[in-house]
């Protein structure tokens, strides 16, 4: 009777695991979708020339497919040529724009890494007093809304003379991550003191030991680290539009905004600002896919430990 049950155990348990592969398949299909739908829309709408779009709206391929729609964005086309493909007729200077988004973004991105590493590592390593006290009180300002903070940030921009500059822009965010402390202070945790001993033996500071030994060993958490802080600064709207108005320091959200509120024909130029928000997109989609290893890298070792 034994034997005789097993097989027919054996076949639910078949059915079971395949009815909950099923299901986990298509709810992952379903995410894809949902996520990969409003990028292919934007795409097709900067693909599309505003006329034939509004003749076309629920077309799911681009309606009067071009590529000018990106030509004209980055400055190329005369305003004529712009108005005669549907467009409104105003230009941005792209290239400008994307130049001071950069400054912005590799600012904030340098000083957060190499000062929330810094911390990391004293908070994960150093003895001093009150340290688990005060790495609370870091953990504490995960749960601060950026926008408790807008504007006491804003007034001390003010009160020291920065306001449209790139200063005001890379400052508040400059030297803290409460997040970056935190993840990369884990990472620390687990790295074995006998190779940190090893740099001190060989006479190396404790600064050192953690330039020499410590930051190559870290790549992935540091690369996990680097693409959000990036894709964070880089997509940031608000704070560069209360402090940097001027077009000298102007970044490329914020133009892009400007873009489209902007159009003299009344209805936004869809095609140029879908065009726009696809070539301000590829910096963060090139960064991840380059470093996109070592983040899986990392999700992995801190599922490990």
């Amino acid at each position: 009777m034994t034997n005789a049950s097993n097989p027919a155990q054996s076949r639910s348990a078949g059915r079971r695991f395949s009815a909950g592969k099923i299901v986990a398949w298509g709810a992952l299909i379903l995410m894809i979708i949902i996520t990969l739908v409003p990028l292919w829309w934007m795409i097709r709408t900067s693909l599309a020339t505003n006329r034939e779009m509004i003749a076309d709206p629920k077309s799911f391929l681009p309606p009067g497919f071009t590529t000018l729609n990106y030509s004209r964005v980055m400055g190329f086309l005369s305003v004529e040529e712009s108005r005669a493909l549907g467009g409104s007729g105003t230009a941005i200077n792209f290239f400008q724009y994307l130049r001071n988004s950069f400054i912005v973004t590799l600012a904030v991105l340098a000083g957060q890494l190499f000062f929330s590493s810094l911390s990391a590592y004293a908070f994960a390593r150093l003895k001093f007093p009150f340290r688990e006290k005060i790495f609370f009180l870091y953990l504490t300002a995960l749960m601060v809304p950026g926008i408790v903070t807008l504007i006491p940030n804003y007034i001390l921009i003010r009160s020291l003379g920065w306001m449209n500059t790139f200063q005001a822009m890379i400052a508040p965010t400059f030297l803290f991550s409460a997040f970056a402390i935190f993840f990369l202070r884990q990472f620390f945790l687990g790295i074995n003191h006998e190779l940190e001993e090893a740099g001190k033996l060989d006479g190396a500071s404790v600064f050192g030991v953690f330039w020499r030994v410590v930051l190559p060993m870290s790549g992935p958490p540091l690369a996990t680290i680097a693409i959000l802080i990036f894709i964070s600064t880089w997509n940031d709207y608000m704070w560069p539009l209360l402090v940097g108005s001027k077009e000298e320091v102007r970044v490329l959200t914020v133009a892009l905004g400007i873009f489209r509120s902007q159009t003299p024909q009344g209805s936004p130029d869809w095609s140029g600002l879908m065009a726009g928000a696809v070539l301000g997109a590829l910096p963060g989609v090139l960064m991840f896919a380059l470093m996109g290893k070592r983040v899986i890298n990392s999700i992995q070792f801190s599922g490990y430990r």
